[in-house]
């Protein structure tokens, strides 16, 4: 005689004969497998995959988008308060293009002052010219001094270097102006803009970003798995979203030497060999590329367990009819399986069915094989 099963034994005692009793079994071996665990309470029912080495797919489907190989942080090369812009996000420019312009009251007035300096110095290069050509005359006719025709020579060099000296300093108060005209410097497409009408900006910071016009590429996020097996064929085909009959071809360009933590994934860059004109900029397009064959160990949805925030499985021991729980390594998931990395070797018995009712060391029972090879097969 049994003892008396808990409220709480009883119940699982029933959700595990009940979720058994649902899938395709003959009559005889259901009948046999549900007294069986009616009488020992203690024993739950399972199904379990035998874990084997199977081919993974070796062809991979990604999606990005398309970008410029180069872009371009555009800046303002001297301070001051911006008076207009003139272009908008998604414009199109050209290298010698004004974008915004500041007000120029500062420089302007610098560049006034630039100007009268040169004049005042090209007035006292006149003066001293005259003084020295005088005094050349008077020199010659013995009516002055060496020293005083030596003083009228200095006079007409420091005129002269002054002058020299005014005109490098219109120069720089002309270019100052220009420096308050933003210009593109090369042709593309603006792809943001981070200020405002009325907003003082400084030297140097960045305030528009422009997609330089030439290569285009197609940028995707994959997983880390995915750069170890490199494609066979060099040429990734690259197929917009929107319009399927738009094809390019695509070979790898750059790689990021890091991993992204939020999503797992590597940033790469695939360089068209010709851009489409329908393939814009942040147009999304598709990848599909044939990577080097391999083989792993494939297990069904059914078999993925959560255990201390890592994915994991149950593993059947046969010689003690329990089972342990084991932490595995995703490689990545497909539409109905999971590709594993490590954590099960091939041979291993895999629970796929009945893991709700599972604690480590917990017996168990296989449900008839007829039953499990229609649930588990792959």
């Amino acid at each position: 005689m049994s003892p008396k099963a808990s409220p709480r034994t009883r119940v699982l005692r029933a959700l595990s004969v009940l979720a058994l009793a649902l899938a395709p079994l003959p009559a005889p071996a259901a009948e046999e497998t549900a007294a069986r665990v009616v009488d020992d309470p203690t024993v739950v029912l399972v199904r379990v995959v035998q874990a084997a080495m199977s081919p993974v797919s070796a062809d991979v489907v990604l999606t990005g988008d398309i970008q410029a190989q180069a872009q371009t942080n555009v800046a303002f090369r001297t301070n001051g308060k911006v008076a207009e812009r003139r272009v908008e996000v998604g414009d199109h420019v050209s290298a010698d293009q004004v974008l915004a312009v500041l007000e120029p009251l500062v420089q302007r007035a610098n560049l006034d002052n630039a100007r009268a300096a040169l004049v005042s110095a090209e007035a006292q290069l006149t003066q001293a010219k005259v003084t020295f050509e005088r005094q050349k005359q008077l020199l010659a006719g013995g009516y002055t001094t060496r020293p005083t025709y030596d003083n009228a020579e200095q006079q007409l060099r420091t005129s002269q270097a002054a002058v020299d000296s005014a005109k490098a300093a219109l120069g720089t108060s002309e270019e100052q102006l220009s420096y308050t005209e933003l210009r593109a410097g090369v042709p593309g497409i603006v792809l943001s803009r981070t200020f405002e009408v009325g907003q003082v900006v400084q030297a140097g910071q960045s305030v528009m970003v422009l997609a330089q016009d030439g290569p285009r590429d197609a940028v995707f996020n994959v997983y880390e798995a995915l750069t170890a097996n490199p494609p066979e064929d060099k040429a990734i085909q690259i197929i917009l979203q929107s319009d399927p009959s738009v094809t390019a071809l695509g070979r790898v360009r750059e790689i990021s030497p890091t991993v992204d933590p939020q999503s797992g994934t590597v940033r790469v860059k695939m360089g068209l060999d010709s851009t489409p004109p329908a393939m814009t900029l942040g147009a999304v397009v598709i990848g599909r590329g044939r990577f080097g064959g391999r083989e792993a160990v494939v297990l069904p949805w059914s078999a993925l367990y959560r255990f201390d925030d890592r994915p994991a499985v149950w593993i059947y021991d046969p010689g003690t009819s329990t089972v342990s729980v084991r932490g595995v390594e995703i490689d990545r998931y497909g539409g109905t399986d999971i590709v594993l990395k490590g954590g099960v070797q091939p041979g291993e018995s895999v629970v796929v069915a009945g893991i709700q009712f599972l604690r480590p060391g917990q017996r168990v029972a296989l449900a008839p094989r007829s039953a499990a090879a229609g649930e588990g097969g792959r």
